[in-house]
């Protein structure tokens, strides 16, 4: 018996619904999202943080405010960090008087310097992953960048593209102003990238330049000591994909993330651009909010998983906000203190680069890699205040 029209109707849908399963399922990944490759930079420019109190109030010209300095060199002796890393020189805050006066506009000039800086030196670091991954350039297909130093359009992603000699059909991706979640948080979305189209190979670069922000020390401005006293600068990339061809090595595995943010704290972490360039204000009570709700977010997270709670178990690659911030995640978990020693190591070489610093713990850890085998967590503070969670498992 021949079928009825609304019977021919329903079996083309059914026929064009496996069809869009099929091809759906045939764009995804087998297998999980993987670390390939780690590549890191620094800008040229190193001041031993022991100096940074004399060097900061030299170059801001403000050696009058000698309580301010006071304050600086203790917080700079307690901090836990040996030296860090700048794009700004001497000659470059020479230059530009504007930098230094919070009553002059300065936020064009700060862009114009950061238009090719923060690209150029994300370049570096893509460069090395790059390097290591052992493919051409042109083999990557996404592309995932994040700062809090640039604002243009195109943006970052665009010259950096263009630098590296990517393929002109590249899909990029550009996130802005994620604070010290920016790497965490491009890696969620790269993880995301890799595991739903099969055979993508994700860059992810963050990159950030504290000139953005640099300005002389003011009476009544805590934020800005706090700043320059643990800020620096740096770039961090990573090579990201799913089902490994040829040569190809797989760093770590990425299992799972998750981003909470903790409620009535959005004060912790704020920052926006004026006239003056970003305008960033680092909460004092920060690490007291780390360190009160950094257990119950990981429960949460980690949960589902079986690994609650076991916090001795895993590896960690905690970002480096602060002396404080480690000693208080270290604390409440009950940590072994080798278990922060990639992320305390970090701190003591480069200082806080932001975002950008859990990448270069990633890379310690990698070195380190007899002390970090199975399952660890990847642990980001940002602006929210939110806190960027992902499960790793060590393939070394």
């Amino acid at each position: 018996m021949p079928m009825s029209s609304q019977e021919t109707k329903m079996a083309l849908l059914g026929n064009l619904t496996t069809g869009i399963r099929q091809v759906r399922q045939a764009q995804r990944a087998d297998g999980p999202a993987c670390v390939l490759a780690i590549g890191t930079a620094n800008p040229a420019n190193c001041v031993q943080q022991e100096e940074y109190a004399d060097y900061y109030f030299r170059v801001t010209n403000s050696e009058h405010l000698t309580e301010l300095k006071a304050k600086l060199n203790r917080i700079c002796t307690k901090s836990a960090i040996k030296k860090r890393y700048f794009h700004h020189t001497e000659e470059l805050l020479q230059g530009h008087p504007e930098f230094l006066d919070r009553t002059l506009p300065s936020l064009k000039a700060r862009l114009d310097i950061t238009a090719t800086a923060v690209p150029e030196l994300a370049a570096a670091a893509a460069a090395a992953a790059i390097a290591e991954w052992g493919r051409p350039a042109a083999d990557i297909t996404h592309l995932v960048v994040g700062t809090y130093a640039s604002a243009h359009m195109p943006g970052a992603d665009h010259r950096l593209a263009s630098l590296l000699g990517l393929d002109p059909s590249v899909r990029t991706t550009m996130l802005y102003v994620n604070g010290c979640a920016s790497a965490c948080a491009a890696l969620r979305v790269a993880k995301d990238i890799a595991e739903n189209n099969r055979r993508a190979r994700v860059l992810v670069a963050c990159a950030e330049l504290t000139l953005i922000m640099f300005r002389a020390p003011q009476e009544g401005h805590l934020d800005t000591i706090i700043s320059q006293a643990l800020l620096s600068d740096g770039a961090g990339a990573m090579i990201i994909g799913a089902d490994l061809e040829g040569s190809e090595g797989s760093l770590f595995e990425m299992v799972a993330a998750s981003q909470t943010v903790v409620p009535a704290t959005a004060h912790a972490a704020v920052g926006q651009f004026g006239e003056e360039g970003f305008l960033f204000h680092p909460c004092i009570e920060m690490p007291a909010i780390v360190r009160q709700n950094v257990e119950r977010c990981l429960v949460d997270a980690l949960g589902p998983l079986g690994l609650s709670g076991r916090w001795n178990d895993l590896f960690w690659a905690v970002h480096p906000g602060g002396r404080a911030i480690l000693d208080g995640v270290e604390e409440v978990l009950q940590l072994e203190p080798k278990k922060l020693a990639a992320s305390r190591h970090v701190l003591s070489e480069y200082g806080n680069m932001s975002g950008v610093s859990v990448i270069f713990v990633l890379d310690e850890i990698r070195r380190r890699h007899d002390e970090h085998r199975g399952l660890g967590v990847m642990l980001g503070i940002g602006p929210g205040l939110c806190l960027e969670t992902m499960v790793l498992h060590a393939c070394m």
